[in-house]
């Protein structure tokens, strides 16, 4: 990233200095600001090694790219080096945090090959106090006006005896919707992909996550295991040239590894934020989070009417959301040449639904499917499309089925949010691969799904309290996730069975507190209305998703073991918010208030019951008056969770 691209805002402080002379570092590291990350480089080698204070997170690794019809490149030999401090804060227009400090140090390596053809290759390197990132920088030079990637060799190889969380995938092609299990590192198949993010515990206090940031134009990046060493393995072109295909000068995507002493530090981490360039809307005004309906697929299979449609649209006016997803099938047959994006289907009488939601306070999402969305490109509509949406009063559309992440695909993201944001619409992607920070850039983009969520309990057993409890530590890592939390129809993962009306596995504390522990600025609820309001009166619990928040001024991670159980708690002005899951087991903590700060709060509390055998759809609500000074007591049943609203006394 450019020094001229770094964001820059004239209320905040912020400072690139370039480091003075009898202050440059070694010609072959990179030290963060305050030491505790280092990156050494052998350039003859094309090696890097990673330490985070004092432990080693990565032993010699390679570094490398491969081109068509070019030779491996040889040794090679710094022929220049530049250092650059940067300490700034920021404010993203929709996050977990509302201001983020962006401080690093910076170094950039101009290599060479050390014989004929003396090609040229850099490197720049950031290292934060709670991460590294580099990326590779090909600059302008005989041979490479226009080039082709065929192998990325950038590998990761950690010292012997870690674990690792990370998704499995058969091929590149998938709607990215897998679980993250717990393998040794030698465990790990080798030769199949792993997905990103992938979380490696280094030591009992030492953990590391690899992924990647500013995925853009360039092909998405899974790993590989060959034998000691996680290696980059990018998503080919569907034409079958090579990986990517560029010109130079060209930058990649950053491979960024994330570092913490407990995994619930990972949580409070902006490095994939900070790697990405700043917003390119100017006036973001018209971009508002919140909490959405949706009308069908969770609780029964597609009723697409007026009648149905407005119940949702009743019951997100009634608890003060500001939106309902209309979902598939509104236009029709979908998926076909002969689909129209712009007409809806005969039943449905779109006008008199719009003005239905207007009356009442809630604006419209729509969903397409992306091959009538590509059609619709292909022919030259899809800006007249979004056009049509806009005049309507549509809030936003949800894109489905991309599976794929190769560079063609990966472009096609850029265009699709820059489209949208010129018609003012906010996107949701399903069927996505991983975040890398797009919404930073573009932030119409709210989320996305990418993510083996709650719709899976209609049809698999596979979303299970492990899973959800490891969902933070790595999915939730990479950004927004569109989980679809909510369902009220609660049961425990031995009464588990995949029906309709949909069951969900754990408890009803454990499903409100998914909305605090999933961050998403668009937050789509999942159930149907009728299981929200049962005969004129709330359910236990509906009260606590009355006016929450889905962006965030500060992000705190409490307390958390992958797997088995997390707590993590957010403020939005001077009320905080705190959601707790646990896994398999009940887990009971004395949870110290320190985050609150000054002042007095009530704490809305909803946990499990006491008794063992108590219905899963129970919940405890208590209110009481607490300050920094007290403590919580946590006691999660199994599959099990905890929610609380501190609402802050004389604001």
């Amino acid at each position: 990233m450019q020094f001229s691209r770094l964001r820059l805002f004239a209320s905040v402080f912020s400072f690139a200095l370039a480091l003075p002379c009898f202050a440059a570092p070694r010609a072959n590291a990179c030290v963060s600001p305050a030491g505790h990350v280092h990156v050494t480089l052998d350039f003859e080698t094309l090696q890097y090694q990673v330490t985070f204070d004092d432990a080693t997170i990565l032993e010699p690794s390679p570094l490398g790219l491969e081109f068509k019809d070019q030779a491996p490149l040889g040794p090679m030999r710094l022929v220049h080096h530049d250092s650059r401090r940067v300490d700034r804060f920021w404010h993203p227009v929709l996050g977990k945090a509302s201001q983020v400090r962006d401080h690093y140090q910076q170094e950039s390596f101009d290599l060479a090959e050390n014989s004929a053809p003396f090609r040229r290759l850099s490197l720049q390197v950031r290292c934060f106090d709670d991460s590294v990132a580099f990326r590779y920088q090909i600059p302008n030079q005989p041979g490479f006006e226009n080039f082709t990637i065929t192998r990325e060799k950038t590998g990761f190889r950690p010292p012997d005896g870690v674990a690792v969380w990370a998704s499995s995938y058969k091929t590149f092609r998938s709607a990215y919707e897998e679980e993250y299990p717990r393998r040794a590192f030698n465990e790990l198949p080798e030769g199949k992909l792993l997905g990103l993010p992938a979380l490696l515990q280094i030591s009992p206090t030492t953990f590391a996550a690899i992924t990647e940031a500013d995925l853009t134009d360039w092909a998405g990046m899974y790993l590989v295991r060959e034998g000691a060493t996680l290696t980059a393995s990018l998503s080919p072109r569907l034409d079958g040239d090579g990986l990517v295909r560029a010109s130079a000068p060209r930058n990649s995507p950053w491979r960024v590894i994330l570092l913490a002493h407990t995994p619930a530090a990972l949580l409070e981490s902006h490095t994939i934020e900070n790697l990405n360039p700043s917003s390119r809307i100017a006036d973001a005004s018209w971009i508002n989070p919140g909490i959405m309906a949706w009308d069908h697929w969770w609780s029964g299979e597609v009723e697409m009417t007026n009648a149905s449609n407005e119940r949702f649209i009743d019951f997100a006016s009634f608890m003060g959301f500001p939106y309902q997803l209309v979902d598939w099938q509104w236009y029709g047959p979908f998926n076909k040449p002969e689909a129209d994006i712009t007409k809806a289907a005969p039943q449905l009488d779109m006008p008199a639904l719009l003005h239905y939601a207007a009356e009442r306070n809630v604006r419209l999402w729509l969903w397409l499917h992306s091959g009538d969305v590509d059609r619709a490109r292909s022919a030259g509509t899809l800006d007249a499309a979004f056009a049509t949406y806009r005049r309507w009063g549509v809030a936003g559309v949800k894109i489905d089925f991309m599976n794929s992440d190769d560079q063609d695909r990966v472009r096609w993201y850029e265009e699709i949010v820059r489209l949208a944001a010129q018609h003012q619409l906010m996107v949701d992607f399903h069927g996505a691969y991983k975040p890398t920070g797009l919404e930073v850039t573009w932030p119409n983009l709210l989320t996305r799904e990418g993510v083996l969520g709650n719709e899976y309990n209609k049809f698999s057993t596979r979303d299970t309290p492990t899973h959800k409890a490891t969902l933070p530590f790595t999915r939730g890592l990479a950004g927004p996730m569109d989980y679809t939390p909510g369902g009220f129809l609660n049961t425990s993962p031995a009464k588990f069975r995949p029906t309709t009306p949909t069951q969900v596995m754990g408890s009803r504390a454990n499903e409100l507190a998914l909305f605090v522990l999933y961050w998403s600025p668009l937050t789509c609820v999942s159930d149907d209305p009728a299981h929200y309001v049962l005969g004129g009166k709330e359910a236990p619990g509906l009260s606590f998703l009355r006016g929450l928040p889905t962006v965030w001024d500060e992000t705190r991670g409490l307390d958390g073991e992958v797997g088995k159980h997390v707590i993590v708690a957010r403020r939005k002005d001077k009320d905080w918010w705190l959601g707790g899951i646990t896994a398999d087991d009940e887990y009971m903590l004395q949870l110290p208030l320190r985050f609150l700060g000054n002042g007095r709060y009530v704490a809305h509390v909803y946990q499990d019951p006491t008794a063992p055998d108590a219905p899963y759809t129970e919940v405890r609500e208590e209110t009481r008056t607490v300050t920094s000074a007290d403590l919580l007591s946590v006691k999660m049943r199994p599959a099990g969770g905890i929610a609380v609203h501190f609402e802050r006394i004389g604001r």
